[in-house]
């Protein structure tokens, strides 16, 4: 089991966040790409926040998006299309989407809608 699965989605939350900033990006984006990816309403996001919920548990919860499947690309030098374990790959999605938003991405492409 990896570390990253039981450690708290709120620790590396303000992470996402400050990598967005830095790039003239903004939190409301960040989190409309968690909402989007996981399913959740702003309010259930910010519940786990608070609650500090394992990225296990996290994931457990969450309805991903049916359209997740078309994130493809490198996180971290692993092609995230290519994880293995369905709960490393649901982490590596909400990376690249992190990523693609401080690169300065487009929301609508982000989004994959």
């Amino acid at each position: 089991m990896h570390r990253i699965f039981t450690m708290p989605v709120a620790e590396v939350y303000p992470h996402y966040v400050t990598k967005a900033e830095k790039k003239g990006r903004t939190e409301a984006e960040v989190r409309a790409a968690i909402t989007w990816l996981t399913g959740f309403e702003d309010a259930t996001l910010q519940h786990h926040l608070d609650a500090r919920t394992t990225f296990e548990d996290f994931f457990a919860e969450a309805t991903l998006n049916p359209s997740s499947a078309l994130i493809t690309g490198s996180v971290c030098g692993v092609k995230v299309q290519e994880v293995e374990d369905p709960l490393m790959q649901r982490i590596r999605f909400l990376d690249k989407l992190v990523d693609e938003i401080a690169k300065g991405r487009p929301m609508e492409k982000v989004l994959r809608d």
